[in-house]
């Protein structure tokens, strides 16, 4: 359900969906969904399209809960986000609820939502089908890696705006972190929690430092984790990409060291030095394709694992088996790839530009030259990142009508507790210790690991510290540093 229904009034009238009010938060309808034993309840929550006119049009949010496995010690409802932006949380929930419901040590019922322009919430269309997108992108999309590509598709971002702008209209203007961070507001209160319990990872964390410096005072708990850095996203595009990425260079180079000291157990190693043979083969994918791997696809696919220690010794197989000249396996996971990140473009990027000031700038001629500088940043996020990502934002038609730009830092009753991975390629390390300092009261845990998120690179000690904040509501002490549970490359390794 997508339509615009009924009318709110603000944080606690609400209507019912065939007349001028809704119903009130306590008359929200629960119901078991998907599999019987599954312990979950979905339910549709009506929010306010603009929540600065909550008495105007509505829009509806898709909410599902786990509840408690240690009911008789519950808590409360602990929220979770996965990012994106653009990440719709109920297919997470579905897929993650026992492990979800250990994070909070089994005393809070896990929640989460499709957020507005996401999944089976309000979701912003650009195409009227798969078969339209899959037209409009053609058979060869893949990320610009010379100037006759850049030339070529600059138009096409333009374009693509203008497809989203004409099949979601006034949605684009109201789909900005502050927006749904009201949402989460008004969320809490559905569950009946006096106090926020939330864990946000990635594009998570923005939402959980709007949330904590425009509601201090309703946080009990908040564990972010992936940090990005809240002043620069909303300050510009170029500026935020490049320090958010700033150490993807610095973990390839990683993953070829550890590549190198695992011998046997990485199929790169063992034929010479692994960091000369990987720079020879991207240098003979700049020049020529190997068989039907292009340069491009090839950076989507190092974009896509190096945030995942998991996936590299299946990277580096792949990589070995393109330098012997099969580039077969590379181009199945760079289509894989492309399967799932084209459909996720249509709500990712227009929850990205609508944290960004209007009118935009730099304008869309200009994206050739900032992705040459943000590719001197990383070879691999800067025209992965800058192209696909961001570069639409600069045709962006709609001005967000609840943009938030600061302050950033709120003093909140309980420490915030914030989590950095030392060696992210996503999310710089560097912007955890910044919130970790900027917010009034954070505690920085840091994960001397690898990947993007604490999540990627499993960590007995994270966990530990995180369901003993989140219950008893004590942060590690300041400075502590976690080790992960094993090293890339492993035996065991999950």
């Amino acid at each position: 359900m997508r339509n615009v229904v009924g009318a709110l009034v603000l944080g606690f009238l609400v209507a019912g969906c065939g007349g001028n009010q809704v119903p009130s938060t306590s008359a929200t309808t629960w119901s078991a969904c998907y599999e019987p034993a599954s312990h979950l309840e979905c339910a549709r929550v009506a929010v306010p399209l603009d929540w600065n006119h909550p008495a105007g049009a509505q829009i509806e949010l898709a909410v599902i809960r786990r509840r408690a496995s240690n009911a008789r010690e519950r808590i409360g409802s602990l929220f979770f986000n996965w990012g994106g932006p653009g990440v719709a949380g109920i297919p997470k929930v579905r897929a993650m609820g026992a492990q979800l419901d250990a994070i909070g040590g089994r005393r809070f019922d896990v929640v989460s939502w499709d957020p507005r322009g996401t999944g089976e919430s309000a979701a912003i269309q650009c195409f009227g089908s798969d078969a339209s997108r899959t037209a409009f992108w053609g058979a060869d999309w893949s990320v610009p890696t010379t100037n006759e590509q850049s030339a070529n598709y600059v138009p096409q971002t333009a374009a693509f705006v203008q497809r989203c702008a004409s099949l979601s209209g006034e949605l684009l203007a109201h789909v900005s972190t502050a927006d749904t961070v009201r949402d989460l507001d008004y969320l809490r209160q559905v569950v009946g929690d006096a106090q926020l319990n939330y864990r946000g990872i990635s594009y998570g964390s923005m939402i959980g430092q709007t949330y904590a410096n425009m509601f201090p005072r309703r946080v009990r708990s908040m564990v972010i984790d992936g940090i990005v850095d809240p002043v620069a996203f909303t300050s510009g595009t170029e500026g935020s990409l490049a320090g958010g990425f700033a150490d993807a260079d610095l973990v390839f180079a990683k993953f070829q060291s550890f590549c190198q000291s695992a011998g046997s157990r990485c199929a790169l190693a063992g034929r010479g030095p692994v960091a000369p043979r990987v720079q020879a083969l991207l240098a003979r994918l700049r020049r020529a394709p190997i068989g039907s791997l292009t340069y491009g696809d090839t950076l989507l696919v190092l974009w896509i694992r190096l945030g995942s220690p998991v996936e590299w010794p299946g990277l580096a197989a792949q990589l070995d088996k393109a330098d012997r000249g099969d580039g077969s396996a590379l181009e199945r996971t760079a289509r894989d790839v492309k399967g799932f990140l084209l459909p996720a473009l249509d709500s990712a990027v227009p929850l990205q530009c609508s944290d960004k000031a209007f009118p935009p700038s730099p304008g869309v001629q200009a994206w050739p030259g900032v992705i040459g500088r943000l590719s001197g940043v990383s070879f691999i996020s800067g025209p992965v990142n800058g192209w696909l990502l961001w570069a639409p934002c600069a045709s962006w038609p709609a001005q967000s009508t609840g943009r938030y730009t600061g302050p950033w830092n709120a003093q909140t009753a309980n420490p915030i507790l914030v989590i950095g991975t030392r060696y992210d390629p996503n999310t710089a390390y560097a912007a955890a210790v910044a919130a970790a300092r900027r917010l009034g009261n954070a505690v920085l845990l840091t994960q001397d690991g690898y990947g993007h998120t604490s999540d990627a690179d499993p960590s007995t000690c994270v966990d530990r510290a995180m369901a003993t904040y989140l219950v008893d509501l004590v942060a590690p002490p300041k400075g502590t540093v976690c080790p992960s549970d094993r090293l890339p490359f492993d035996p065991g390794f999950r």
